[in-house]
């Protein structure tokens, strides 16, 4: 698939997630598959661009490139600025947000509230695209409700301005993550559009992968919660894609040293006290699934330091018939 001048070395996205897809899990997750990972959502409004989060946000160093960095705002200049703003940072492909849900972000009827107004939604696609050199993409929901679901003229409108690609999840707004994701309206955005589309929603092994794609005609897709605690999701999709087989589950001592290096990048990006406990949500993805995870889980919440954190880890994931699939 391409985005603009970037040939990726395949159609498997990691889809930006708050408080999730920062740095270390986005090296993680290219290094296990996936042809690109957008970042975090950064606020347009220059006023958070001194703080410590966005600060984090913005640091890009050893990050495997295309970097696709995901503004969001509801002010075609200050997405404009945004916009800029990171491309001078190192950013490759600027990406807008107008998929987010969370109540905070549609109140600035930015986000996915951007939907109900066609005509901002043009108006800030062509400021960022004139604002920038580097390819400009965009996600987008189904609509803003089931009864609003304009999903295909906001692509349109999206490919009119310059938009290089489209990823779109299969939800509107009011369904939130509830119930199950749609097909068919991305299904009829991709016959609508000639830009590459993504599909996104659901997806959560590699044989849900195929069906989306076959169904959709979409040129690729993108994974969030199932890459959660499963970074090598994107291997096993790539794998079955190119090969027609699905890998096996793979060993607990793996998964057990995948998680332990995950870690130590979060203490590196984070400093120890931070990083200890944004390692937390980690810990709980990675275990769920898994005999005694409930308990692992309590016991895990209540470590202050990284080296027990570590130590705790290791006992757990070394207990004899640590399997996916055992109830936690």
């Amino acid at each position: 698939m391409r985005i603009g001048p970037h040939k990726l070395a395949n159609n498997l996205v990691l889809a930006p997630m708050a408080g999730v897809t920062d740095r270390p899990f986005r090296i993680l997750c290219r290094n296990m598959g996936a042809g690109l990972a957008v970042s975090e959502m950064v606020s347009a409004n220059s006023a958070l661009h001194g703080n410590a989060k966005t600060l984090r946000r913005l640091d890009h160093q050893g990050e495997p490139g295309p970097v696709a960095v995901q503004i969001v705002g509801a002010d075609p200049e200050d997405m404009a600025d945004a916009a800029r703003l990171n491309a001078d940072r190192g950013a490759r492909i600027i990406d807008i947000n107008m998929g987010c849900p969370a109540k905070k972000v549609c109140r600035v009827a930015a986000g996915s509230a951007l939907l109900k107004d066609e005509a901002l939604v043009g108006h800030i696609l062509e400021a960022v695209v004139a604002a920038v050199d580097v390819p400009v993409t965009l996600k987008i929901r189904t609509g803003w409700d089931p009864q609003q679901r304009n999903a295909v003229r906001v692509a349109m409108i999206a490919e009119r301005s310059g938009i290089q690609a489209l990823a779109v999840h299969g939800r509107t707004r009011a369904c939130g993550y509830s119930g199950h994701a749609e097909y068919e309206t991305i299904r009829r955005v991709k016959q609508s559009v000639a830009i590459p589309v993504i599909a996104n929603g659901d997806i959560d092994g590699p044989l849900k992968a195929r069906r989306v794609l076959e169904y959709t005609g979409a040129d690729g897709i993108m994974i969030g919660r199932a890459a959660q605690g499963r970074p090598w999701i994107f291997g096993e999709i790539g794998h079955y894609l190119t090969t027609g087989t699905v890998p096996p589950e793979p060993d607990p001592v793996w998964v057990r040293d995948t998680l332990i290096d995950h870690l130590k990048e979060l203490y590196s990006f984070y400093g120890d006290y931070l990083g200890v406990r944004v390692a937390r949500k980690h810990i709980a993805w990675y275990s769920r699934s898994r005999r005694d995870g409930a308990r692992f889980r309590a016991r895990i919440n209540q470590i202050e330091h990284k080296e027990r954190q570590l130590d705790e880890i290791r006992r757990f994931f070394d207990q004899p018939n640590n399997n996916r699939g055992i109830a936690a």
